[in-house]
């Protein structure tokens, strides 16, 4: 779905979800935000191309934090492009993306629990990250893009202010459900009362536009929702 001149959502579906992975791009670069399930590599590839670019421009992946369904496909875009993909995510989410720690939410218990070979995969899931970048780190490119450090879901989960197009991409601070903007889901959030006091952060930008990872595009009176999602209101 194009939600400006040189930005889309992906669509990446599995069964009865979709995940909402975003592409930018301009005439010298392309960056991937975020990537899907183990095994969505060809769907992302078929998603660039109806956006009306190619794989092969891809030089950038951006993670907005290391859970599965988020970095899923990572090394396989990483193996296999033509090119180096820099990988680019919070400091303190590098250790669980390049593998030497293990996942928040994949207990031992989860581990042992999953199929051998679902299991064998989940354990190969690991792609050294290139680019450490922190809170209010603004990446020059397309037009700025700022970090946001929004902890709790994860402890190195961000958000990205893409400045050109007054848009914020949430990864999993947000979500849309019926239409309506929610906040962090309690099941799969870390710590929720420090997730709902990062989305205060939020407030300081002008958002026209908010991309969700579960649920997808809002707009709306976006400010006065998140002030009473993070309990300024």
């Amino acid at each position: 779905m194009k939600i400006g001149e040189g930005l889309e959502v992906l669509e990446l579906k599995r069964d009865n979800r979709i995940l909402n992975s975003v592409l930018i791009w301009d005439e010298n670069d392309m960056a991937l935000i975020d990537t899907g399930l183990p095994g969505m590599f060809l769907d992302i590839i078929k998603e660039i191309e109806a956006a009306g670019t190619y794989f092969e421009r891809l030089k950038k992946v951006i993670i907005t934090h290391h859970d599965i369904d988020h970095i899923g496909s990572l090394t396989d875009i990483v193996n296999k492009s033509k090119g180096k993909i820099e990988v680019i995510a919070h400091t303190l989410e590098a250790p669980y993306i390049n593998g030497e720690e293990q996942s928040l939410k994949m207990t031992p218990e989860r581990l042992k629990a999953m199929p051998r070979e679902e299991r064998a995969r989940f354990k190969a899931l690991k792609t050294e990250v290139d680019t450490e970048v922190s809170d209010g780190e603004i990446l020059p490119y397309f037009g700025g893009i700022t970090i946001i450090h929004t902890p709790g879901h994860t402890h190195g989960h961000i958000c990205l202010y893409l400045h050109k197009y007054k848009t914020l991409v949430t990864g999993d601070a947000l979500n849309v459900e019926g239409g309506q903007l929610i906040g962090p889901k309690q099941e799969y959030t870390y710590d929720m009362p420090l997730a709902l006091t990062s989305l205060k952060k939020l407030l300081d930008y002008d958002i026209e536009t908010i991309i969700c990872y579960h649920g997808g595009i809002f707009k709306g009176d976006i400010s006065n929702r998140i002030s009473k999602l993070s309990g300024v209101q």
